[in-house]
This record gives C-alpha cells, sequence and structure tokens, in this order.
C-alpha cells in the first residue's frame, strides 16, 4: 500500500509559501475514518428517524413510506 502524506501549507505574513510534509501513521488515519463514518451514520440515522416522527404526527402516509424504505439501510442488522 502506498504512505499517504498529508501536505500542510503554511504562510508568512511576508514572503513566499512554505510547505511542511508529515506522515501520519495507518493507525491514526484509520481510528479517524471508522469515527467519521460513525459519526455520520448516527447523524443520518438520527435526522432520518426524526423525519419519520415527523411525517406520523403529522399524518403523512406518502412520505412516512418513502422514508421507512430509507431508513431499511440503517436496521438491516
Amino acid at each position: 500500500m502506498k504512505k499517504q502524506k498529508s501536505i500542510y501549507r503554511l504562510y508568512r505574513y511576508r514572503g513566499t509559501a512554505k510547505q511542511a510534509k508529515r506522515q501520519m501513521p495507518f493507525e491514526w488515519q484509520l481510528t479517524a475514518q471508522l469515527l467519521l463514518d460513525e459519526l455520520c451514520f448516527t447523524w443520518n440515522k438520527q435526522r432520518l428517524q426524526d423525519a419519520i416522527n415527523h411525517s406520523l404526527d403529522t399524518g403523512n402516509r406518502d412520505r412516512f413510506e418513502q422514508l421507512c424504505v430509507a431508513y431499511r439501510h440503517f436496521v438491516w442488522e
């Protein structure tokens, strides 16, 4: 696997831009990716649950059925 590098660009108030390269350990990259995936999944699931509850409260059956189809992807366990 090719090593991934993060490139930081530092600007001074005067002068030209400087670049610094730094390699991140694979464990950090994996942990960050898994954490972001979990946060996005939880946020999207909660948002969908709120929309389903709102459609139930307003009695919008068509919207409820559409949201239930989308919600199945979150509970396929």
